[in-house]
């Protein structure tokens, strides 16, 4: 039997991941198999996809170089799409862009093909209801708030639709920068047909995650799921991981990047398999100041609803251009590890970064050293949430493992979970040692690599007996050097293995046990 795992020893010496997962984002400076390679040995588990940028052929090519370096390693990687949203545009500008200056009045029309420079600038907005949608006192931020204006007035006038606004932040607008409106109800699909052809796309090439941007509640996830029902099969979807039981899914990232989302954070958690910290838009949309202390309080509800979190943009920022990051950048990269984010992620650094490997590495670096201390922490191994279902048998079960865990100081938590349902119980609890998951299912497999602690491990089918799989399992733990021979571990596995929501059996192993002996709690 064969089996796979993100715990692979490239350069023979044991290799320890780190429990926070890393997200990457691919790009012209991630396209190449060699750079690949390394981002999935410096400790990359999860490739983002940003649909905002490059042709279906481009990311194509990208996904068949992630899959190919991924099989030749025998790593769980996972791929994310991140669809582009309803993002408001400004028309096209003269070549040299028109420079705004503070005071100076701009009009926004929705239906001018081209933006006009003057005494009265003209922007053409790509938002048809954005004279409607504007009132009065509302903010307009172009170029992720560079530029700032405050509306005036609006007419609705069909000959002459337009929103009169006065600059407060002057600065060059160009062609194409983003435009937020953040004071406005905007009536407008969360779902674009760009968008649609992504999730079409996406589909049918077995991504294994979507995330939907700027999401205002949770029908607008549930807009996605809805499209999901319809064109998803075991098949080609696998069956769901996190919000959404058993049925043939692709589990959906909700990105919080608006006011509206963080208002109704709990419905949209409720209908999502995980969330996102936007930073960038959130930042623009929100008071700068608010933004550390709403990411605390957004991990926090993901984790009291059992999502994982994922805390996004600018965290490496420098190492765009930089061999290293700033100490602050350092510092907000641990922060994010200590507010109990699942993963965190890189963007430019890695999309189109000069050293999309060293950024990879300093962010495993700094999680290495940050679970460290949380380890060494008296207090560092505290549930992450009261147990929520207790009719339930396995977060019951996950719940108990943890105390178990606890008490005796384990090594390891070592799991049969097919779908990945006991896995991610395990990692809602907070675990502060690694959780082997195992599975002959390879979508699932992939999918787990988002969970906190939690490292999958792809076998090509399940032993027939429960001793077989701890004999298993015990093996790899010391052959990879993840226990030292006596070391405590809890062990949970269910018969069949391979049933979904089978396991119901918890016991406490020690590394080095022999499958059938007096001494092996979990024999048959």
């Amino acid at each position: 039997m064969q089996t796979s795992a993100v715990l692979f020893n490239e350069r023979d010496r044991p290799w320890k991941p780190t429990l926070t997962k890393i997200v990457a984002t691919i790009g012209p400076a991630t396209s190449h198999p060699d750079v690949i390679t390394k981002l999935i040995e410096n400790g990359a588990t999860i490739f983002r996809m940003n649909f905002s940028h490059g042709s279906f052929d481009e990311h194509a090519t990208r996904l068949a170089v992630i899959r190919e370096a991924a099989a030749r390693m025998q790593v769980p990687v996972a791929v994310l799409g991140d669809l582009c949203g309803p993002k408001i545009r400004v028309g096209k500008t003269p070549d040299a862009g028109i420079m705004l200056k503070p005071g100076q009045d701009v009009i926004i029309r929705p239906d001018a093909e081209e933006c006009i420079d003057g005494p009265t600038p003209v922007l053409a907005a790509s938002y048809p209801n954005v004279a409607t949608d504007l009132k009065a006192g509302h903010r307009v931020l172009i170029d992720d708030g560079r530029v700032r204006m405050l509306c005036v007035e609006t007419s609705e006038d069909e000959a002459d639709r337009h929103a009169l606004c006065r600059v407060t932040v002057g600065g060059r607008v160009t062609t194409r920068k983003g435009i937020n409106l953040p004071d406005s109800t905007l009536r407008i699909a969360s779902l674009t047909e760009h968008d649609w052809a992504c999730v079409a796309w996406g589909v049918e090439r077995g991504l294994d995650f979507f995330a939907l941007s700027f999401v205002r509640d949770a029908d607008d996830v549930r807009t996605l799921r809805r499209r999901f029902d319809t064109v998803c099969t075991e098949e080609a979807c696998g069956t769901g991981l996190y919000a959404s039981g058993f049925a043939p899914t692709i589990p959906i990232v909700a990105k919080i990047e608006t006011p509206q989302a963080v208002d109704h954070i709990d419905e949209i958690i409720d209908a999502s398999d995980g969330i996102m910290v936007a930073r960038g838009d959130l930042g623009v949309e929100m008071d700068l100041a608010r933004v550390p202390v709403i990411q605390k309080q957004l991990v926090r509800a993901a984790h009291a609803l059992g999502r994982p979190c994922i805390v996004a943009t600018q965290m490496l920022e420098s190492m765009i251009d930089k061999p290293t990051a700033t100490r602050a950048e350092v510092s907000d990269v641990a922060n994010a590890i200590l507010d109990g984010a699942d993963a965190v992620m890189l963007s430019a650094e890695t999309a189109v970064g000069r050293n999309p490997d060293l950024a990879v590495e300093t962010m495993r670096r700094v999680a290495d050293a940050t679970e460290q201390s949380i380890r060494e922490n008296p207090d560092g191994m505290l549930a992450r949430r009261r147990l929520r279902d207790p009719h339930r048998i396995m977060p019951a079960l996950a719940h108990g493992a943890w105390h178990m865990a606890r008490d005796i100081g384990a090594k390891l938590i070592v799991v049969w979970s097919q779908t990945g349902g006991m896995a991610r119980h395990l990692s809602q609890n907070g675990f502060r040692v690694p959780i082997l998951a195992f599975t002959s299912d390879e979508k699932a497999a992939r999918r787990m690599c988002l969970l906190y602690g939690v490292f999958p491990l792809h076998c090509s089918g399940a032993p027939e007996h429960r001793s077989d799989f701890a004999a298993m399992a015990d093996k790899i733990v010391l052959e990879r050097g993840l226990a030292q021979l006596g070391d405590p571990m809890v062990y949970l596995a269910g018969k069949p293995l391979e049933k979904p929501g089978a396991v119901n059996t918890v016991a406490i192993r020690f590394a080095g046990e022999f499958a059938g002996t007096k001494n092996n709690p979990i024999v048959d």
